[in-house]
């Protein structure tokens, strides 16, 4: 092998190494941030949970319970909210959810409204003809109440005055660092509460009304279902890019590892070649 393809190699093996440094520091960032935003996820659910034990016990006051939340009416259009990544390099963590959000409306005669959430969310619906109500990068590392209810009022705000007759949650749940799982949740009309009894509890008193009261509430579900899904898929997000930077660290590694067999074959060649040079020359005197 000429002296020439064994720079070539040198080179390779120096500028593999470096990409290796990138990706294991990535890596290790990306672990760091999804321990933290485990432990944010698992203090979300408990709100959310506390939230939904309450709509159930108003819903069942009445067995004839229904408020503008809860009754569905024919589909004709749809808002979707959509919860992507801020950065790429995280494996298939956003195209998975961008496309479960697209197959979801494939039989409609028109596109949903979206409300993108995360950079990958809002470049990917920018670009296409989808009329975007509302576009929130750089949201998900820092989430903050405030802007989570500024998107609940929205989204509740334009079911309840009819502007859409649906409003559907699409985000990634996580599972483990190695499992996310694109999801989507039907927000409105809410129809999983619990059914009504029509039993006067006696210790509780809805004023002016449990409908009143119920329809408060809505705005408050909404947001914490929607904070819930934000810190499910900035998890997520962390896990697939740990994993997508730790199978990339290891790939360099084995291509190191290739590469410097390759060099060491053609070094011990070139070696080989110069021993039996000066041999001859010596056997030719």
């Amino acid at each position: 092998m000429a002296t020439g393809n064994m720079k070539d190699i040198k080179r390779r093996i120096r500028s593999v190494g470096s990409t290796k440094q990138i990706t294991k520091a990535m890596e290790l960032v990306s672990s760091s941030k999804l321990r933290r935003a485990k432990q944010r996820a698992e203090a979300a659910r408990p709100y959310f949970e506390a939230q939904y034990t309450l709509l159930s016990e108003i819903a069942s006051v009445k067995k004839d319970f229904t408020t503008v939340y809860t009754e569905s009416r024919p589909v004709k259009r749809r808002l979707f909210i959509v919860i992507a990544g801020d950065r790429g390099l995280a494996g298939g963590y956003n195209s998975n959810i961008l496309k479960a959000a697209v197959a979801a409306h494939a039989g409609d005669e028109q596109n949903p409204k979206i409300i993108a959430v995360g950079r990958k969310a809002v470049e990917y619906f920018e670009k296409r003809d989808y009329e975007l109500i509302g576009s929130y990068p750089y949201l998900a590392e820092n989430v903050k109440t405030a802007k989570c209810a500024d998107i609940a009022n929205i989204a509740t705000e334009m079911f309840s005055s009819g502007e859409v007759d649906e409003v559907r949650l699409f985000y990634t749940a996580f599972v483990s660092p190695l499992v996310q799982n694109p999801e989507q949740i039907k927000l409105l009309p809410i129809s999983d509460i619990g059914t009504g009894t029509g039993e006067d509890m006696g210790f509780i008193t809805y004023d002016p009304s449990p409908e009143a009261v119920f329809n408060r509430i809505v705005p408050k579900f909404v947001m914490s279902l929607l904070t819930c899904g934000i810190v499910e898929s900035y998890a997520s997000e962390q896990g697939a890019r740990r994993t997508a930077m730790e199978s990339a660290t290891d790939n360099a590694d084995q291509m190191i590892a290739d590469l410097s067999l390759i060099y060491n074959r053609a070094r011990q060649e070139k070696i080989t070649n110069e021993i039996n040079e000066i041999v001859s020359g010596a056997n030719a005197l």
